[in-house]
């Protein structure tokens, strides 16, 4: 199954890490047209551990796909980009509402 997220909904708090910040990813599964909230964390746990698949589709049309991570701290989270070399679709989603 894969998903598409199309917002996110992050923590008013700072962050050093700003995926971390993320608490909430709004998705759709556009097949069979059903949408969700989940955590960020648990996301997490179903791309790395259940071959869940999500992505993002940027302003270009082209499509993205989430990967996972953990920080040093050991937190969990998910992004787009293997390294910060390259800017990260993921954050530049708009707020949930």
């Amino acid at each position: 199954m894969a998903v598409r997220i199309v917002c996110i909904k992050t923590d008013t708090r700072p962050h050093d890490n700003p995926y971390v910040a993320i608490d909430s990813l709004e998705w759709i599964n556009e097949r069979i047209n059903v949408k969700g909230i989940t955590e960020r964390s648990k996301l997490y746990d179903w791309i790395k551990n259940e071959d869940g698949e999500a992505y993002i589709i940027d302003k270009q049309g082209n499509k993205t796909t989430l990967i996972p991570a953990v920080c040093p701290e050991g937190n969990k989270y998910v992004k787009t980009v293997y390294d910060e070399s390259e800017p990260d679709y993921l954050l530049g989603l708009p707020e949930c509402a």
